[in-house]
């Protein structure tokens, strides 16, 4: 057996809950505002609270359920229609045909879960709907 290959090994260097070692290299985190389409830890609110991981891509996604769903479609729909900033460019932007198709999304899926869901989640889902709806009139017009 002339040449056996040789495994590798992996090395966890994420640091957990104050295991800062003097020997792990921190991550720098440019001070200041960032420049366009440059985001930092500090420019994301979702990233305060979040200490142990190093990239935000490391970060636990939530559970995926019903009400998740519907809340990424309205996210998704609000940032449309430029009720929130986009996370790229860090402003609003208005894309009113998307905004509509996703307000038609949640339509179906109202329509089409209609006596399967509980009474908050067809409340939520109604709210949401709602809200959106009105938000896209004031936009078109």
């Amino acid at each position: 057996m002339p040449d056996e290959e040789k495994g590798f090994s992996v090395k966890d260097r994420r640091l957990f809950s104050g295991e800062e070692s003097e020997k792990t290299p921190k991550k720098d985190i440019p001070e200041g505002k960032p420049s366009a389409g440059e985001t930092t830890r500090a420019s994301r609110p979702e990233a305060a609270a979040w200490t142990g991981a190093q990239d935000l891509e490391d970060m636990p996604l939530p559970a995926v359920n019903f009400p998740t769903f519907i809340l990424s479609l309205n996210a998704s729909a609000l940032l449309h229609l430029g009720a929130i900033e986009d996370p790229e460019t860090g402003r609003p932007s208005k894309n009113l045909p998307m905004a509509k198709q996703t307000i038609d999304i949640l339509s179906m899926l109202a329509e089409k879960t209609r006596g399967n869901l509980t009474q908050d989640e067809e409340n939520m889902l109604k709210n949401i709907l709602y809200d959106l709806r009105i938000a896209y009139v004031r936009e078109k017009s």
